[in-house]
């Protein structure tokens, strides 16, 4: 059980019957009255993102989410297909439940899908990816001004601002969580 004042970002537990995830929260303690917790709050099966406020007393079982590290293997144009790479059980799961991840992964690289109660809900891309730029405008000597960027297409269909000197063929490193060139590879 965790009470709302215990709330932290990530946190996953059970309400009314549903499963939630805590995506933002605030502790309010206003001059009158008493303090509340606000929280922004995912479900996890449906993707459904609400604003609700707690009393901080409030007491709500934890949800048991379960992680596996899975093998993305193709997309058939509506679903897309992940491997279990222990037991070799395929899972097809929806494009909302992969859309933050596939930008970053292809077929046969390995992410992390999360469970509830058996049911995959959401899959991550690793947290360094290596990638190859297929489509970017060339860099031209002297438009150089400190740190210059241009955009550049990847192979999974991503765009990333990169460094002026990435061209076309070069394989670069990229940070999935917030989406940043790191290097060249």
């Amino acid at each position: 059980m965790i009470s709302a004042g215990d709330f932290k970002k990530g946190i996953t537990f059970e309400m009314d019957g549903e499963v939630y995830q805590i995506i933002d929260f605030q502790h309010v303690k206003p001059g009158k009255g008493a303090a509340f917790v606000r929280a922004k709050i995912k479900n996890v099966m449906t993707g459904t993102i609400k604003e609700t406020t707690f009393n901080p007393n409030d007491r709500y079982p934890l949800a048991r989410i379960e992680t596996r590290e899975m093998q993305y293997l193709y997309n058939d144009g509506s679903l897309y297909y992940f491997m279990d790479n222990e037991t070799y059980e395929q899972f097809p799961l929806e494009k909302k439940q992969v859309e933050e991840a596939i930008m970053y992964i292809k077929e046969n690289d390995n992410a992390i899908v999360k469970f509830y109660e058996g049911k995959p809900f959401e899959v991550t891309a690793p947290n360094f990816v290596e990638l190859e730029v297929v489509h970017t405008e060339p860099g031209i000597k002297g438009d150089t001004a400190t740190g210059a960027t241009k955009p550049a297409t990847l192979e999974t269909g991503a765009v990333v601002d990169v460094p002026l000197f990435i061209n076309i063929g070069d394989k670069i490193k990229i940070d999935t969580r917030t989406g940043e060139y790191l290097s060249r590879v």
